[in-house]
C-alpha cells in the first residue's frame, strides 16, 4: 500500500524525501538486521565526527547520508538525486519559518522586549515572585526567539532582578533556561521541531495548539523543581556578562547599539508575538470547519499558514516597532538583516539534517525499523523519546537529534494509521526528547553555565538535572495526552 494511501496529508512529504520523483523507494537489496546496522553504524560514525573530529556538523551530516546511501546500496546515479531532493524539500520547508521567526525576534529583541516583559510581569506579581515574572516573561519571549539568543537576552536581566530581590540568580536562570529550551525544541517556528514535523507530516498549526499548553506547564513544573536545588551554598565565577546593568541596556546592531528613544510597550510586545499564533490557530481551526476543497477551505489554509502568519507579524513589526522607536527606513532594514547571518548555520543543519533523513527513507532503513518496532510490539511514543533522548546526551545538538529520530520514525509513522494529533504528539516526543541531558556536548549547556559563571560540576548537578527533568515532565504530558485523544 502507497503512502498516499495511508495517508493524503503525509504525501507531499513523502514524495518530497522519495528518491526519484513520483516513483516509490525500491525495495531493499539489503535485509531488515543489515540495514538496522547500517543505520547505527552511521549514528556512530556521525557522532564520532561531530564529538571527536570537531568537524562542522554540515559537513558531517552530508558525509555520513552519502557514505550510508552508498553502503545501502542505493543506487550511485541516484545518490546525488536523493540528497539533492531532501535538502531541497527540507529548507522549501524550514528556510522562510525560521528566518521570518528570526526576524520578529531581532525586531523584538531591538526594541528592549526582554528587559519590558520582565518589567511589567514583575510589577503585576510582585517583588516577591520575580522568579515567576521573569520565568513568565521568558515564555512568552522564547516563542519566537531561539534558545541561545533568549538567555543572552535575559541573562543580563535574571542578574539585575536577583541583585534587586537579593536572591542567588541562579533561583531566576534555571527556570528560564529550562522554559526557553522547551520551547526551543518543541514549538514552531523553531527549527527543529518545524524541520521534523515536515518529515512525519505533522500540521505546523496544530503542533504549535498542541505544544504551547504542554510547555506552559513544563514552565510551572521547572520554576518548582529549580527550587529543590540547593544552589545557595554554589559559589559563581565571574560571569562573562560583566555589567548586568550594561548589557541589560543594549541591543545588538552591525556596529554598535540602537538607541530606543521612545519604549516599546509590553502590550505590543505580546501582540506581536502571539498574533502568528493566532494566525495560524485560526486558519486550523476553520479548515476543520468548512468543506475540504472550497474555496474557503483553500483561503482559510493560506491565512493560516506559517509563513503567511510570521510574516504578517514581521510587517506589523517592521511598521509598529519601527515608529515607536523612531527607526528610518535604513535602520528597519538593518535590523531585519542582522537577524539572518546568526541562522545561516542552523539553516544549513537543518538541511543537512533533512538530507540524512532522505536517505534513511530512500535506503529501506526507516521501514526496517518501522518492521521492528511493530514486531516488538514496542510504543512509537516511547520510542521517539528515547531515542532522541539518546542522540540528544551523545553528540549535544538538540535540533540534530530531533531532525536524525524523526527520519528514522518516518515510514513508522506513515505506515502506522495515526491520526493528525496522534502524528503531532509524536513529534512533541520527539522534541522532548531532545531537552533532556543537556551536558558537555551541547553548546546550550555553555551557554548557561559560562553566562550563570558555573563550574562545570555544578552545571551538571543543576543545568543537566533540570533539563532532564523538564523533558521528563513534558513527555509524561504528552503521552498523557495520547491516551485520551
Amino acid at each position: 500500500m502507497s503512502a498516499v494511501a495511508l495517508s493524503p496529508g503525509l504525501a507531499p512529504v513523502l514524495a518530497s524525501i522519495l528518491p526519484m520523483a513520483g516513483e516509490e523507494p525500491p525495495e531493499p537489496v539489503l535485509s531488515a538486521p543489515v540495514l538496522l546496522l547500517l543505520a547505527a553504524a552511521a549514528i556512530a560514525v556521525l557522532l564520532l565526527l561531530v564529538i571527536k573530529a570537531k568537524m562542522s556538523a554540515f559537513v558531517a551530516m552530508l558525509l555520513v547520508s552519502m557514505g550510508l546511501a552508498l553502503a545501502a546500496r542505493i543506487p550511485v546515479g541516484d545518490v546525488v538525486t536523493t540528497m539533492t531532493n531532501g535538502m531541497g524539500k527540507t529548507l522549501g520547508t524550514v528556510a522562510m519559518i525560521v528566518g521570518l521567526g528570526a526576524i520578529l525576534g531581532r525586531v523584538i529583541e531591538a526594541a528592549g522586549g526582554a528587559e519590558i516583559l520582565a518589567d511589567r510581569f514583575t510589577r503585576m506579581l510582585g517583588r516577591q515572585r520575580v522568579i515567576a515574572a521573569v520565568t513568565a516573561a521568558s515564555f512568552i519571549l522564547g516563542i519566537p526567539i531561539f534558545f541561545d539568543v533568549g538567555f543572552i537576552i535575559l541573562a543580563p536581566i535574571v542578574f539585575g532582578f536577583a541583585h534587586i530581590a537579593r536572591i542567588n540568580p541562579l533561583r531566576i536562570g534555571l527556570p528560564v533556561a529550562a522554559t526557553l529550551m522547551a520551547l526551543h525544541v518543541v514549538v514552531p517556528p523553531h527549527p527543529g521541531p518545524v524541520a521534523s514535523a515536515a518529515t512525519l507530516g505533522a500540521d505546523v498549526g496544530l503542533l504549535t495548539m498542541a505544544s504551547l499548553p504542554v510547555c506552559a506547564l513544563v514552565a510551572v513544573a521547572s520554576y518548582y523543581a529549580s527550587k529543590l536545588f540547593k544552589v545557595d551554598s554554589i559559589v559563581l565565577d565571574g560571569s562573562s556578562l560583566g555589567s548586568a546593568q550594561e548589557s541589560a541596556e543594549s541591543t545588538y546592531a552591525p556596529g554598535g547599539a540602537i538607541a530606543r528613544p521612545r519604549a516599546t510597550g509590553p502590550l505590543t510586545v505580546i501582540l506581536l508575538i502571539i498574533e502568528p499564533i493566532v494566525q495560524m490557530m485560526l486558519g486550523t481551526v476553520g479548515q476543520m470547519m468548512v468543506e475540504k476543497g472550497s474555496t474557503a477551505h483553500g483561503v482559510l489554509g493560506f491565512i493560516g499558514s506559517s509563513t503567511t502568519a510570521l510574516l504578517t507579524a514581521v510587517l506589523l513589526a517592521y511598521v509598529v516597532v519601527g515608529h515607536q522607536q523612531r527607526w528610518d527606513l535604513e535602520q528597519r532594514g538593518t535590523v531585519l538583516d542582522s537577524a539572518l547571518p546568526d541562522v545561516a548555520t542552523i539553516v544549513f543543519v537543518t538541511g543537512a539534517g533533512g538530507v540524512f533523513a532522505s536517505v534513511l527513507v530512500a535506503s529501506g532503513i526507516g521501514k526496517a525499523l518501522s518492521g521492528v518496532l511493530v514486531d516488538a510490539n514496542m510504543p512509537i511514543l516511547v520510542t521517539a523519546f528515547v531515542i532522541s533522548l539518546a542522540l540528544r546526551a551523545s553528540q549535544g545538538s538538540a535540533t540534530v537529534a530531533i531532525l536524525t529520530t524523526g527520519g528514522l520514525l518516518a515510514d513508522a509513522v506513515a505506515t502506522g494509521g495515526y491520526s493528525p494529533l496522534q502524528v503531532v504528539l509524536i513529534q512533541m516526543a520527539i522534541g522532548f526528547g531532545a531537552l533532556g541531558l543537556s551536558h558537555i556536548s551541547d553548546s546550550g549547556f555553555w551557554i548557561v553555565t559560562k553566562y550563570m559563571g558555573l563550574s562545570v560540576k555544578d552545571g551538571l548537578r543543576t543545568w543537566t538535572a533540570l533539563s532532564t527533568i523538564a523533558g521528563l515532565i513534558g513527555f509524561l504530558l504528552t503521552a498523557a495526552m495520547w491516551l485520551v485523544v
